[in-house]
């Protein structure tokens, strides 16, 4: 079983307490933070799998107009406290309660690390359907140093969880994302910094202008 919301129900407050402070210890995440605001053209943008809104912010404080969606109603109840002037939603990542061609874009920062690689393909196609043409697409993930690889989680943020983590190839998911119908602007693989245990990856891709 891999209860994603339970899990992140229980533990919201302790998560957000341990994390709201991690962009300013990865210089990778920040690098690729930057290059995507400095590259998405105006417009909304949603924070896909946002947790508790530490990105949400992040970006925020960046000047975009950005907010936050998540699974977990208690994730999204610690960001509306954390983040007042922000919006955030509880929705799934897999039926977004967004029009087509709505957003000028959006991330999935570490939002499907829990998610098996056959769900991957519905999940990139969802997006690709509410990205504007010329829209651009930010994914993070914990990636496999060979092979795809998963290992389970039963405590978590001082919290017992049921948690399943993919780990996933570039390559993989390069090839995932051109098959939904994504053109690659950048990508980055880089070893773990600040006590992460696996590499970590990103990459970020555009909605083609022609369609």
């Amino acid at each position: 079983m891999n209860d994603i919301q339970g899990s992140y129900n229980a533990a919201a407050a302790d998560y957000h307490d341990m994390l709201k402070d991690l962009v300013a210890k990865g210089v990778a995440e920040r690098m690729m933070l930057k290059y995507f605001s400095e590259t998405v053209s105006p417009g909304p943008i949603a924070d896909l799998g946002c947790g508790t809104g530490r990105v949400t912010s992040h970006l925020a404080q960046d000047g975009l107009d950005v907010f936050g969606i998540d699974l977990s109603p208690g994730m999204v109840e610690v960001a509306r406290e954390a983040y007042p002037d922000l919006r955030f939603e509880v929705g799934s990542i897999f039926e977004l309660d967004l029009k087509d061609g709505e957003l000028a874009g959006a991330l999935l920062w570490y939002s499907l690390v829990h998610t098996p690689r056959e769900q991957l393909p519905a999940a990139f196609a969802e997006v690709f359907r509410v990205l504007q043409p010329g829209g651009h697409l930010i994914y993070g993930y914990k990636a496999a140093a060979t092979g795809a690889g998963t290992y389970h989680l039963a405590t978590a943020y001082g919290h017992d969880v049921d948690l399943d983590v993919f780990l996933q190839e570039p390559a993989d998911v390069a090839t995932l994302l051109a098959d939904a119908g994504f053109e690659e602007v950048a990508t980055l693989t880089h070893a773990p910094e600040w006590g992460e245990k696996q590499p970590q990856a990103y990459a970020l891709v555009r909605k083609s202008l022609s369609l």
